[in-house]
């Protein structure tokens, strides 16, 4: 979908075109590919993964805690496997999987990182992991597909240098329990982009993309906390089955489920404190319309959105398509009077039918939305 929507506006991928090297002065970066080209683009984003060599070359630290786990996740063929219970299954040696699909199987072992994380993942290694955790004797006969993974948790100092800039794995790596890496790598994407777009075009100036790694560096250290206690939570010692044991319980209320759930689905993060109203800072909020449409459907185009939901709300006027103006009633939120939502779905603005109408509302699209009138010539690069 997302490479699908690429050509649609236009944009040229170069598949396995690998990057050697860079360099980067006061007007742009010159990328050297494997094949000796050169390209030169105002700005490189670096969204190569974990073992990115973009950071590596940049020279961004990368601080963090070393692996402590051997995980592996397979799709396989083997012998014995109806002695394997279904599902997420802990013992006294880790924990380990069998399903949800036929073939599929899952270890983790508590006893340091692999010796070679670049070694083929072979079936004699996935036997070991499976006999060792499960103590069943089963024999993988055929691997289809198999990965190796760790608990390595990592996180860029800083999200940006000069004109390089880091997104996704490239920026944090965590342990793939709670699933969230795809989801924090999408939210950088979405968070950078907006803002990179406003100073290639001219619109803000470059100091818009120090607010990149003010506001994504929490969440991802946030995430990384959240997989280190998972790890945590599934060693096999007797104090951490204790505390896992407690966390089940929590787990089985109502509240504690609700709160883990909005948490690792990430509809709690903020970009920041809420300033003048709770809205502020945080995703919009899930909103129905009148006409049957939702909030979301409003955001098909780029730019950012002021929605107006009473008669007397302000207008965004001169902003053009950076800011388009949605007016519609919304039953739900009788109290709600306007927001002003960023292209990323995080709200900079709002206030309700009970406060002063504008207050607040030319600043905040000052800050993250420029001037209003003619937007400038597009900045060269």
């Amino acid at each position: 979908m997302l490479a699908a929507r690429a050509a649609e506006l236009g944009v040229e991928v170069r598949r396995g075109a690998e990057v050697t090297a860079f360099e980067q002065d006061a007007d742009g970066v010159t990328v050297t590919q494997a094949d000796g080209r050169r390209l030169r683009a105002g700005w490189l984003a670096g969204a190569d993964g974990g073992r990115s060599t973009v950071r590596k070359l940049a020279g961004f630290a990368f601080p963090g805690t070393d692996p402590e786990i051997t995980g592996h996740q397979a799709m396989v063929e083997l012998t014995g496997g109806e002695k394997l219970a279904r599902g997420w299954q802990a013992t006294p040696t880790g924990v380990h999987v069998n399903g949800p699909m036929a073939g599929r199987v899952l270890t983790v072992q508590f006893d340091g990182p692999p010796a070679d994380r670049d070694a083929p993942v072979t079936a004699a290694e996935l036997t070991a992991a499976l006999r060792r955790v499960t103590g069943e004797e089963v024999t993988v006969t055929a691997v289809h597909s198999a990965t190796r993974f760790t608990d390595n948790a990592r996180l860029a100092e800083d999200h940006r240098r000069g004109r390089v800039l880091l997104a996704g794995d490239a920026a944090h790596v965590h342990s793939p329990f709670g699933g969230q890496g795809l989801n924090l790598g999408l939210g950088d994407a979405a968070n950078l982009g907006w803002k990179l777009a406003a100073v290639v075009r001219g619109t803000e100036p470059e100091g818009l993309l120090d607010s990149y790694t003010a506001e994504r560096r929490p969440i991802a250290a946030q995430v990384l906390e959240w997989t280190r206690a998972q790890v945590a939570l599934m060693r096999p010692r007797p104090y951490e089955r204790a505390l896992r044991s407690v966390v089940a319980d929590l787990l089985g209320s109502p509240a504690g489920s609700t709160y883990i759930a909005r948490q690792l689905s990430g509809v709690l993060q903020r970009t920041g404190p809420a300033e003048g109203h709770p809205l502020v800072g945080g995703q919009a909020p899930e909103l129905r319309f009148a006409d049957g449409t939702r909030l979301a459907d409003h955001f098909h185009r780029s730019g950012a959105v002021l929605l107006r939901l009473a008669p007397d709300a302000p207008r965004a006027d001169g902003y053009g398509q950076r800011v388009r103006t949605v007016t519609a009633d919304c039953p739900d939120r009788p109290g709600l009077a306007a927001l002003l939502i960023r292209p990323d779905g995080f709200v900079a603005w709002a206030v309700d039918r009970d406060a002063a109408p504008a207050d607040g509302l030319p600043a905040a699209l000052a800050a993250w939305f420029g001037s209003p009138g003619a937007p400038p010539r597009p900045a060269a690069g």
